[in-house]
């Protein structure tokens, strides 16, 4: 079952604030301030299963048309942590974003995805463009 924004449960995105005071803000509409936070609320967009999130935040140039997150049955994806690496300003609306994400499919082994990611900043809101 999906939580509401105002959950007052730990946020996965593994800052020690709240869900509600953390990414849930953000999942509710408001601007991250940064492209670390964005990264951050994408992550817990994720675990929540927040397709239409995920879209809404993908930089229009690299939006995919279609984004689902339904797994096929014993697939689930077990999101397990996320650890921020690096987060560099590349420019006046641009930023890096190195982070691993920790996950497992079905009963399966723990995996490590890392990734350096690039943001962009448009009217005052951070989109994801793509991994690098």
């Amino acid at each position: 079952m999906s939580r509401k924004p105002a959950d007052p449960c730990p946020c996965p995105c593994g800052l020690p604030a709240d869900y509600a005071a953390c990414c849930g803000r953000f999942h509710a509409g408001e601007a991250a301030p940064d492209a670390e936070h964005l990264m951050r609320s994408r992550y817990s967009a994720y675990v929540r299963g927040l397709a239409d999130y995920l879209r809404q935040t993908w930089h229009p140039d690299t939006r995919p048309a279609e984004l689902s997150l339904d797994e096929a049955p014993g697939q689930r994806t077990h999101w397990l942590g996320l650890t921020v690496h690096e987060h560099t300003v590349t420019g006046a609306d641009s930023a890096d974003v190195r982070f691993t994400a920790r996950y497992r499919i079905g009963g399966g082994s723990a995996v490590k995805m890392t990734e350096h990611s690039r943001f962009q900043r448009i009217d005052g809101r951070w989109y994801y463009l793509d991994a690098v």
